[in-house]
């Protein structure tokens, strides 16, 4: 397979959740295949420390402050990308939070919270960008789902609940856009040291417990999604769609 497959060169990437953890990790991996990077994060000066990242790797960098909770916001943020590149080639949908909590005292804003980010944020993302790739005859979208898409797991119901919706929505939108040509794939990442899952490497015993179950005997780095959304992301991967790739380091298979 040629390597040029793989070159993002002359592609516009937009990737939500930019700032830190796996969004700023596959924001710079684009970067480095040859994308120029529309960045959206709650806080600007966090994306513009990004944004000097991407600039070093000689790509250009737009970085937008938006709450993708706001369908206006996500609306907005689209045309300012638009306006500024002319055209939208890739979507990450990185931007999550979660919450742990017993099922017996989760909140219903807590719930709303979790699944307005996680989910809703994502579909309405998903909307406002697959419009623009409509138009301009394809693109590739790329959501982030999660172990917990598959399996469950304690004390983060909405987080379950919304992962699992992320599945099931990239499916969906992956045989309703497929005529447009625009492929909808997710990433499935497994534990990772990320800010999200802060509280579980700070606790050794379950720290180790989680390494146990991990074939590969080690937590995810941020880098370790770098081949994964370049080849979702790059003409590699023309014929797939509507498929979750896992980078888990082994768990599923276990």
């Amino acid at each position: 397979m040629p390597l040029n497959l793989f070159s993002l060169e002359g592609k516009v990437a937009l990737v939500t959740g930019a700032s830190r953890g796996l969004g700023r990790g596959m924001a710079l991996a684009l970067a480095g295949a040859g994308a120029d990077m529309v960045l959206v994060s709650l806080t600007l000066p966090a994306l513009q420390k990004v944004a000097a990242e991407v600039n070093k790797l000689g790509r250009r960098a737009l970085p937008i402050a938006a709450d993708v909770t706001q369908v206006a916001e996500i609306e907005a943020m689209v045309q300012k990308a638009v306006e500024h590149f002319g055209h939208i080639d890739v979507l990450v949908t990185s931007a999550g939070i979660n919450i742990r909590q017993p099922a017996v005292e989760l909140t219903e804003s807590n719930w709303d919270q979790v699944v307005d980010v996680d989910l809703r944020a994502v579909f309405f993302t998903c909307q406002a960008v697959g419009k623009v790739m409509i138009k301009q005859g394809g693109g590739k979208i790329i959501n982030i789902a999660s172990l917990t898409t598959a399996f469950g797991i304690p004390y983060i119901q909405a987080y379950c609940a919304a992962k699992g919706g992320v599945g099931q929505l990239t499916k969906s939108l992956a045989v309703e856009w497929a005529p447009y040509h625009i492929n909808v794939n997710a990433i499935g990442p497994g534990f990772f040291m990320t800010d999200l899952s802060r509280g579980l490497h700070k606790d050794p015993e379950k720290s180790r417990r989680i390494k146990q179950r991990i074939p590969l005997g080690r937590f995810g780095e941020p880098e370790d999604l770098a081949g994964a959304v370049i080849f979702l992301a790059s003409a590699a991967s023309d014929y797939v769609t509507g498929h979750i790739l896992w980078v888990d380091g082994g768990v599923l298979a276990a």
